[in-house]
């Protein structure tokens, strides 16, 4: 599997990568080796890792708490706190060795240390591999706000072994299949289709889903690297979907959603809005229903929730001038940015979630 060459790093995989780890260790000599893990990467990702590096450094393991309610600022004071008391300095290197969360806030972290220390991502689960720890994107959430504090800093390089999806739950592993269908929907129908017939992640097949994910965010991102235009189609399936995905995490009511199954969700509403007002193919907006909703069930969304729903799109990134801006489609692969969307539409859809 060849090297993916982005702006100014390498993605490599699988046993070439960790040669190419090596030789950058041993080229650049770092004064110490950081790795970043949360409990469930120490206990079953490290050791493996751990065994693939050749390296003189002293090497300290940090952890921290999973999940998304951890990727905060507060954890970020921890962290820069921890890096100054085990003796940090700018030539140290910090390995973010996990999922989105933990390659997120590492590469924030690492880019905002002493303003700037170098960092290598090593994604563990789906949703790392195909989207969060590729594209120079690092951040937390404000709140429940997703992503509002952060930077753009590239790694110096991506390392991506398939091997640690087989420590994930198949929850984990179908959320982060929600980006691969993202890609799918805007960008390469065949990965649509290569989704729909591999719903029980044959891995001979996953590796090609993940290397032609990476390769089409990497296309994207070397094409529109601060997103300005074509980048925005990364947002399908975002805008209502980061909403219910923050709606779960605040509610005490309401289990918390994973990234993926609240895009699902995200990615039905915007292709109904996309009927709507671009006349997507209604034979095709039922494909997606049917299809997504196989493979990520059914979340309740009750009339009173609404509206603290629709409150939080004001919060979105994306916003400019106040506006909510969406990512529609045409069609397959055939997509428009920058649309604005009645709030009654946005209720329509999601009354044809629930539907």
């Amino acid at each position: 599997m060849n090297s993916i060459h982005s702006e100014d790093y390498f993605i490599h995989f699988k046993e070439k990568a960790y040669k190419e780890l090596n030789s950058y260790l041993k080229e650049n000599s770092p004064t110490k080796l950081f790795i970043l893990v949360d409990e469930n990467t120490n206990d079953n990702c490290y050791p493996v890792f751990i065994k693939q590096l050749e390296t003189s450094a002293e090497i300290e393991v940090i952890e921290i708490e999973s999940g998304e309610e951890n990727k905060t600022i507060e954890t970020c004071i921890g962290l820069w706190n921890v890096l100054t008391e085990l003796g940090a300095d700018r030539k140290s290197l910090l390995i973010n060795l996990g999922g989105g969360v933990i390659t997120d806030m590492g590469g924030f972290v690492a880019s905002t240390f002493k303003r700037g220390v170098k960092f290598i991502n090593i994604p563990t689960t789906l949703l790392s591999m195909v989207d969060a720890s590729v594209g120079g994107k690092t951040g937390v959430d404000l709140g429940v706000l997703k992503n509002q504090v952060g930077v753009f800093s590239n790694p110096e390089m991506i390392v991506i072994d398939p091997h640690y999806l087989s420590t994930l739950i198949e929850r984990e592993m179908v959320s982060g299949m929600a980006e691969v269908i993202k890609y799918g929907l805007t960008y390469d129908v065949k990965l649509w289709d290569a989704v729909k017939k591999n719903t029980d992640f044959d891995f001979e097949r996953l590796d090609d889903i993940i290397f032609r994910s990476v390769e089409i965010k990497n296309e994207v991102v070397k094409e529109d690297p601060k997103e300005q235009g074509i980048r925005k189609i990364l947002n399908y399936g975002h805008t209502l979907g980061h909403a219910i995905e923050s709606y779960h995490l605040d509610s005490s009511q309401k289990e918390n959603l994973t990234h993926g199954e609240a895009i699902a969700i995200g990615m039905i509403t915007e292709a109904y809005i996309s009927h709507k007002l671009l006349e997507f193919p209604k034979e095709t907006l039922e494909d997606i229903k049917k299809s997504l909703k196989s493979l990520y069930g059914h979340v309740i969304l009750d009339k009173q929730d609404y509206a603290p729903i629709l409150d939080l799109l004001k919060h979105d990134k994306k916003n400019t001038g106040g506006n909510v801006n969406f990512v529609l489609l045409n069609d397959l692969e055939n997509f428009k940015l920058n649309c604005l969307v009645p709030e009654q539409l946005l209720i329509e859809s999601l009354d044809y979630y629930q539907s």
